[in-house]
């Protein structure tokens, strides 16, 4: 299996996991996908045309998820400042880049840090 076509379907369980939980909604804002809670971005998708390197960008405030997701390879702290609030991106064609479990666990830790207490609430009671 090609790197590319394998970080295609980790991006596809991710973004598929994203909307799943409650209240998610995808947009397209900037032409690539986010996806939000409550009208606020939890996670940045980016595109899957091939026009840019397929990654995720969540927003981890616990330390050690941050700092596990910022030694992925190529991983760093999100542009436009939003590195600085905790966000990073993670690239999925890297070699090594994390399994599609991990990532989605870092999407419910940046789902649970901006959506509200009831729809957390909700995930918890699934």
């Amino acid at each position: 299996m090609t790197v590319a076509r394998n970080a295609l379907r980790k991006w596809e369980k991710v973004r598929a996991f994203a909307l799943g939980l409650p209240g998610a909604a995808e947009e397209f804002p900037w032409s690539e996908s986010v996806a939000k809670v409550n009208g606020k971005v939890f996670v940045f998708l980016g595109v899957a045309d091939g026009s840019y390197p397929l990654g995720v960008t969540c927003k981890l405030r616990d330390e050690a998820a941050h700092g596990h997701a910022l030694a992925s390879p190529g991983a760093e702290p999100a542009g436009y400042g939003l590195g600085k609030s905790g966000w990073v991106r993670i690239p999925l064609e890297e070699q090594g880049a994390p399994p599609a479990e991990l990532l989605c666990d870092w999407v419910e830790e940046s789902y649970r840090t901006i959506a509200p207490k009831r729809l957390i609430a909700e995930l918890d009671a699934r």
